[in-house]
């Protein structure tokens, strides 16, 4: 009995995963990404461009506006199933483009996946005195499938 609802829960699971990813990747990145460019949002979000682990290209992503002086955090809510943070595995050497004044200011960086960490006490931590980035952490708890922490050092 126990292992029918295991597989009933690994599937319920994978499920959240495809459709969080179609909605986030279909829609949402989409409208955020437009949004960063044009220098909208900064205060509440960022982008990732991590390298293709198959294709070599370039891969930009929204994230959370993790930013802490030299240290870049991200909450990845597929944990090591996202596709960024495979990306990261596969090449730790990404850029950063925060919104400053009315565009992206990029720094580059090496990104450590901290499975250890506590992402939830980190959410928190990030999202002291952030509207926008605690309204974003409500969003990502509930489409989060196996949250975890990955931290960018950033080079000045």
């Amino acid at each position: 009995m126990l292992r029918v609802y295991m597989v009933g829960s690994e599937r319920r699971r994978s499920l959240k995963r495809r459709l969080s990813r179609a909605v986030e990747t279909r829609l949402v990145n989409r409208v955020v990404r437009t949004l960063l460019a044009r220098g909208r949002l900064g205060g509440t979000y960022a982008v990732l461009e991590t390298v293709g682990r198959r294709s070599g290209r370039a891969r930009r992503t929204p994230v959370a506006n993790g930013l802490q002086g030299d240290t870049f955090w991200l909450l990845c809510a597929h944990g090591d199933g996202a596709h960024y943070a495979r990306n990261i595995a596969a090449n730790p050497h990404v850029r950063i483009g925060v919104v400053e004044g009315h565009s992206l200011r990029w720094r580059t960086g090496v990104a450590v996946p901290l499975p250890a960490d506590d992402a939830r006490a980190r959410q928190r931590e990030l999202g002291r005195g952030r509207l926008g980035y605690r309204l974003d952490a409500v969003l990502l708890r509930a489409l989060a499938t196996d949250l975890m922490t990955i931290r960018v050092d950033l080079q000045s």
